[in-house]
């Protein structure tokens, strides 16, 4: 199937030359790129998000395929979606979904569905797509939407994929935002235990801290599997890229959103 954008005129540009001025802004020149196993990005509006997801992209080398999760905000289809086959369209052009390796995820992990549903107006995956595209006009992905809070569960799925990606250049991408609506300094102060749990590549430590404080970060699950499945598969460290808050644009700091980037290396 072809799925087509949902969020193009929103959240970014549905111009495909004012699109890549947009995110030429955000892309920064790293001479010695990072060979990466995993990457956190946000998934806000490019004007808001835009600079924390163009540096992390700009730091890594892409490889030909991709797994991205992301977080369910729409409360469509299974807990643990994965899209099997079709086209994603963006003004930049089209995706394509990686089958084998989709179909590989959905034999190996019982919890993990065929599904479409949770992925139709889901904006978490399609937001990274025009960052790559920018960067690597040909590759393919798997597009995992998650509402799943089960760690056992996350965990299965996060060995699942660690054994998938084990000798093989394939990169897993985290989609979330961090702290949501409260003032910059109590985000910065819940967003920073975060993210020292991914620089130690601790996600039942992230769990943690989400829970005893209440810290409203969106996307913890694909974060949880991501840290999981980078950890058995040899990652040794998690390096914080940037930070940002959407104060930083808005100039409105008591009601702010955390974004934060990372590379699992």
């Amino acid at each position: 199937m072809l799925r087509e954008a949902q969020v193009s005129g929103m959240f970014y540009e549905s111009d495909a030359p004012a699109l890549k001025k947009h995110i030429s802004k955000y892309i920064i020149k790293v001479e010695n790129k990072y060979k990466a196993k995993g990457i956190i990005v946000p998934h806000a509006g490019y004007i808001y998000s835009g600079k924390v997801a163009g540096e992390v992209f700009s730091s890594i080398e892409i490889p030909d395929i991709l797994i991205i999760l992301g977080p369910n905000h729409t409360g469509l289809g299974k807990s643990i979606s994965v899209m099997t086959q079709g086209i994603w369209r963006t003004p930049l052009g089209d995706c394509r979904i990686n089958e084998p390796v989709a179909n590989e995820i959905i034999r190996n992990c019982k919890f993990a569905q065929k599904d479409t549903m949770a992925h139709l107006k889901e904006h978490s995956i399609e937001v990274e797509l025009p960052f790559i595209q920018y960067l690597k006009p040909s590759f393919s992905f798997v597009p995992i939407c998650l509402a799943e809070s089960d760690l056992d569960k996350l965990s299965k799925l996060g060995e699942v994929i660690a054994n998938i990606i084990k000798g093989k250049d394939i990169l897993l991408i985290a989609s979330t935002d961090l702290t949501h609506y409260e003032d910059a300094k109590t985000a910065e102060r819940k967003d920073k235990l975060v993210l020292d749990a991914i620089m130690k590549l601790d996600p039942e430590k992230m769990v943690k801290e989400i829970y005893e404080n209440d810290i409203s970060m969106c996307g913890w699950m694909p974060v949880f599997v991501l840290l999981k499945a980078c950890k058995i598969s040899g990652a040794k460290e998690g390096k914080i890229i940037k930070y940002a808050n959407s104060g930083e644009v808005s100039g409105d700091y008591e009601q702010v959103v955390g974004y934060g980037g990372a590379v699992i290396i």
